[in-house]
């Protein structure tokens, strides 16, 4: 594993280019920062300023090199309230059309994901909800073949959910158990002792990683067999992050995040990160089968994750 501290501010999005060797971050803030990687360095090369507001997503085209971003300022179509906008290009105009999907989202909409077939769109809002979405834009490109979340796609129609019809409480009441008309059953316990997760992705079709405040990514994984989701394990290397001692760089980082020197105040969190992880980034390997995946924080750090040393470094992990 590799720990990399590019600013002080805390990174709140990021993508990589197509062969890995430059990552364009966002110090949260207007502005987008793109790095190159120079030996065991990042150096930084450009610095995009078009944004007026904060910059709240990127991503980096693979084949055209292209970089697009979003943000508070609406420069360009942003996934906010109670909307996502489609967007596509038209040559004979030279320009972007969007096309909105409102219904039924009912709050402000914080993640996004597409489907392998480039049609069908994840989305989560504050609602409390994750829907699955058709992006079919019949005027642009053909129709797509059927999948398992539906064959008819008209444009904004939901694939998934449906009315809840029971619900129970356990003995304890610590967890809450209910059934949806769309043949599924959920349970929600309360209850524990992990803080909230922020940001989640696929590292193999049974296995998926996910982090947040807890500031270390965690393994869940999915047994299509029994129809259950285990907690596989924590995703950490003590013995590396135990002998890290803390620098003159890393005291002055301090004082702007804690307003504090201290050195046993940075070695009290045992993770490479020391503040919530705001996204995860498959980096080698593609969601079939990851070797190496890429984790960026509010403690302004990217670490680089690989899959097999995380195997041999920690006892009784298997990923699957």
């Amino acid at each position: 594993m590799a720990y990399h501290s590019f600013l002080l501010e805390p990174i709140s999005c990021h993508s990589w280019n197509k062969d890995r060797t430059q990552i364009a971050l966002c110090p949260n803030n207007h502005d987008v920062h793109i790095y190159k990687k120079d030996g065991t360095k990042w150096t930084k090369i450009h610095e995009l300023k078009e944004h007026n507001g904060q910059v709240t997503g990127i991503d980096w085209a693979p084949d055209s090199n292209r970089i697009v971003t979003c943000g508070t300022d609406r420069n360009a179509y942003v996934c906010g309230s109670r909307l996502i906008s489609i967007c596509y290009f038209e040559q004979e105009n030279d320009w972007w059309v969007c096309k909105h999907i409102k219904k039924p989202i009912r709050s402000t909409v914080l993640s996004l994901d597409w489907h392998p077939n480039n049609v069908l769109l994840a989305a989560g809002s504050c609602d409390f909800k994750c829907r699955v979405f058709s992006a079919y834009i019949k005027e642009v490109e053909e129709k797509p073949g059927p999948t398992v979340w539906g064959s008819k796609m008209p444009f904004g129609e939901g694939a998934g959910g449906g009315w809840v019809h029971g619900v129970c409480f356990s003995h304890s009441g610590n967890r809450l158990a209910w059934t949806s008309h769309d043949s599924t059953v959920a349970i929600a316990e309360e209850a524990r002792p992990t803080l909230p997760l922020l940001c989640v992705s696929f590292i193999t079709e049974n296995s998926l990683v996910a982090a947040g405040h807890d500031c270390y990514p965690v393994l869940f994984v999915y047994d299509g067999t029994k129809g259950s989701v285990t907690f596989g394990g924590k995703l950490d290397v003590p013995k590396q992050t135990s002998q890290r001692g803390i620098s003159a760089r890393e005291r002055f980082q301090n004082l702007d995040r804690r307003a504090t020197s201290s050195e046993t105040t940075e070695q009290g969190l045992e993770s490479l990160h020391k503040n919530s992880i705001s996204q995860i980034s498959v980096l080698e390997g593609g969601k079939s089968k990851c070797s190496t995946f890429c984790t960026t924080g509010m403690d302004g750090g990217m670490v680089t994750w690989d899959v097999k040393s995380l195997e041999s470094a920690l006892k009784d992990l298997k990923i699957v």
